[in-house]
């Protein structure tokens, strides 16, 4: 029998009222939604590329800690781009991240138009280890 948690607010989470769960555990894996460059008062904020890739992966990692995982339980990630050219910076920002031999599997690609004009979106899943 599988046991479901919805997180749908909480400590470093931005505050808004879009129908989304920022995450959903079930048993030991968690879900997370595609996170943006939003603050935690719920405005999008613009920015460049990677500017606005920190701020979408500082809420992806909240959505993780209020869910109970970490950055190392992350098995796959998932990204947006409004513009693939901006990739070399991401990638850096990837591999700062997530240090090597820990780096999760990865898509990228790049979308015709992401909510509120944005430049990016990440989504990921986790896993914790049941041993």
């Amino acid at each position: 029998m599988s046991s479901k948690k919805y997180i749908c607010s909480g400590d470093g989470l931005p505050n808004w009222s879009n129908p989304i769960s920022h995450a959903v555990v079930v048993n030991n894996m968690c879900f997370v939604s595609g996170q943006l460059s939003v603050n935690t008062s719920g405005e999008y904020v613009l920015g460049t590329a990677l500017q606005e890739a920190e701020l979408a992966f500082s809420n992806f990692f909240a959505a993780l800690k209020n869910s109970g995982f970490t950055k190392n339980d992350v098995v796959f990630v998932d990204i947006a781009f409004d513009d693939l050219k901006d990739l070399p910076q991401i990638n850096q920002l990837y591999i700062d991240l997530f240090p090597e031999g820990k780096r999760p599997a990865r898509t990228i690609y790049q979308a015709q138009a992401l909510p509120f004009g944005g430049k990016i979106k990440i989504t990921g899943t986790a896993v914790k280890d049941i041993s």
